[in-house]
């Protein structure tokens, strides 16, 4: 069975998804280690609530992230992770750790990429006035928010949508996505060949759309 590190600088709302769906067995993984960089962060207690062991690594005490990684590597390890998980982790993480588990570190983004990386994306898309946003899952790269995507879900942007009510249902579509793209990697189904993810055994429906506004009045 896979292990999961997840690492969590926030709330851990995703982190609890991630809980839940392991203790349903939707998970071919169990959730290993939690590993936080904020002191007080709720993660914390959701995955004590877990049983499931919860490491505070501040990042204050390394001020190379390189250095930092570096630790981030040792406790992965020391609990035997093989899939590194990041949850609301607001750390820009470098080649250290991502050596250390080639294309076995995802994350999980608040917009369909590429549009849309980096900070903010919720607010970015509102003021590019798109009509679709959504959440990608996407396996993590040097660059930034551009790694080989395993899993989208899109959501409508309505008309008087503010950051805040985008960015919930959006959250919903999180909680749902990233799960199931754990557990394709996990189990093997979803795999990497370059810039394209292949997702083994699923069958498209070459007729469904997706439209904001809808496309007639039906």
């Amino acid at each position: 069975m896979m292990r999961l590190g997840v690492l969590a600088s926030g709330s851990g709302s995703n982190l609890q998804a991630i809980l839940d769906a392991c203790a349903q067995g939707r998970i071919a993984a169990k959730v290993s280690a939690m590993i936080c960089n904020v002191p007080g962060a709720r993660a914390l207690e959701r995955a004590k609530a877990a049983n499931v062991p919860a490491i505070l690594l501040p990042h204050g005490a390394h001020p190379l992230r390189e250095e930092y990684d570096a630790r981030l590597v040792e406790e992965l390890r020391r609990h035997d992770v093989n899939l590194v998980c990041l949850a609301g982790f607001m750390r820009i993480v470098t080649p250290v750790l991502l050596r250390a588990f080639p294309e076995r570190v995802l994350n999980i983004h608040p917009s369909l990429l590429p549009a849309f990386p980096g900070m903010h994306a919720v607010r970015q898309a509102l003021a590019a006035g798109v009509r679709i946003s959504g959440c990608t899952v996407h396996l993590v790269d040097e660059g930034t928010d551009s790694g080989p995507i395993v899993v989208q879900a899109a959501v409508p942007v309505l008309d008087g949508d503010s950051e805040e009510t985008l960015a919930a249902r959006i959250l919903v579509q999180e909680h749902r996505a990233y799960p199931r793209a754990i557990d394709l990697v996990a189990s093997g189904r979803a795999t990497a060949a370059g810039r394209k993810v292949s997702v083994r055994a699923t069958v498209g429906d070459p007729a469904r759309t997706i439209a904001s506004p809808p496309l007639d009045d039906g």
